[in-house]
């Protein structure tokens, strides 16, 4: 993360590696490109990171164009594996009138079933930062692989996606217990916590919890429309949101995540690194669709309007 967090600098440009689902997100006007993991891939990529994506897509249609796609907006596909046996995956998202998100997501896909391979393993051992989340957690498959990479990677950092009924308090505690860094929203900390024993009702109160019961120092809680807190050893950072029409809310989280990595790998302000990230979540939820283009002019312009 930041020089202060990551510690060993040794490169100059970080390599990060995101491990989970992609698939294609339908909504009423069409599908787009989605999956938490690889949504925070292509921001970090937008914003000039040397990242790439690690899943699976089935041999079919709809694994050829995603892979296509992907390769388009540059990213290297070979490290997609092809299934011959699961179909690539498939989400129908449902909005409501304030454009938060409800997701009907197919089970036993591609990306349910990735298997270990040296070329997996050669790039999470040689990445500064692996990014994984907690949908990917649910197979058994992808889950043991996960294991195995967490083992070689330097820093990790757990993305938290809570969607019922695709997780498990036992795999959500040893995925946190295992990261450097924990990212989830508000929503996601109480319900994580509480199932853990807390008693506490503040958020700041419920961030320490988890950070002593998964020795996790480093917790960053979105908040949707009222900002995030970041919590790095004892010092806590607060962004209250920014004032935006909403479109939808698909991928504000993730971009937000592949931002904040973006900037703490590059300043040492980590205050701005905070505002930054949650002007590019606003900036997507305002946008169709989990992934927008948006430059750093467009982010600039955004949080500081002339």
């Amino acid at each position: 993360m930041s020089r202060m967090i990551l510690g060993d600098k040794s490169s100059q440009e970080p390599i990060v590696s995101c491990f989970g689902e992609v698939l294609w997100d339908y909504f009423p006007s069409g599908k787009r490109l989605g999956g938490a993991p690889l949504n925070v891939c292509l921001r970090l990529k937008s914003l000039g990171v040397n990242a790439e994506i690690l899943s699976a897509v089935g041999a079919d249609v709809l694994g050829s164009e995603l892979l296509e796609d992907i390769r388009e907006r540059g990213l290297d596909n070979g490290f997609v594996l092809v299934s011959a046996s699961k179909k690539t995956s498939t989400v129908e998202v449902s909005l409501d009138k304030g454009g938060s998100a409800t997701y009907e997501i197919a089970v036993d896909t591609a990306w349910d079933n990735i298997e270990l391979s040296p070329k997996l393993i050669e790039r999470v051992a040689s990445s500064d930062i692996f990014v994984y989340g907690s949908l990917v957690a649910r197979s058994e498959v992808s889950l043991n692989t996960l294991r195995k990479l967490i083992e070689l990677s330097k820093f990790n950092v757990f993305d938290v996606n809570l969607r019922k009924p695709h997780y498990s308090l036992e795999s959500l505690v040893a995925l946190m217990k295992a990261a450097d860094f924990i990212k989830l929203n508000d929503d996601e900390l109480f319900e994580i916590a509480g199932a853990m024993g807390s008693k506490f009702n503040s958020l700041e109160q419920n961030i320490e919890f988890i950070a002593n019961k998964t020795a996790t120092s480093n917790i960053c809680v979105t908040k949707g429309r009222h900002g995030a807190v970041l919590k790095v050893a004892d010092k806590y950072y607060y962004n209250s949101g920014y004032m935006i029409n909403v479109v939808d809310t698909v991928g504000a989280g993730d971009s937000f995540l592949g931002s904040l990595i973006y900037q703490l790998c590059n300043t040492e302000d980590t205050q701005y690194a905070v505002d930054f990230a949650c002007a590019v979540g606003a900036l997507v939820a305002q946008n169709q669709g989990a992934t927008p283009e948006i430059s750093l002019h467009d982010i600039q312009a955004f949080m500081n309007p002339i």
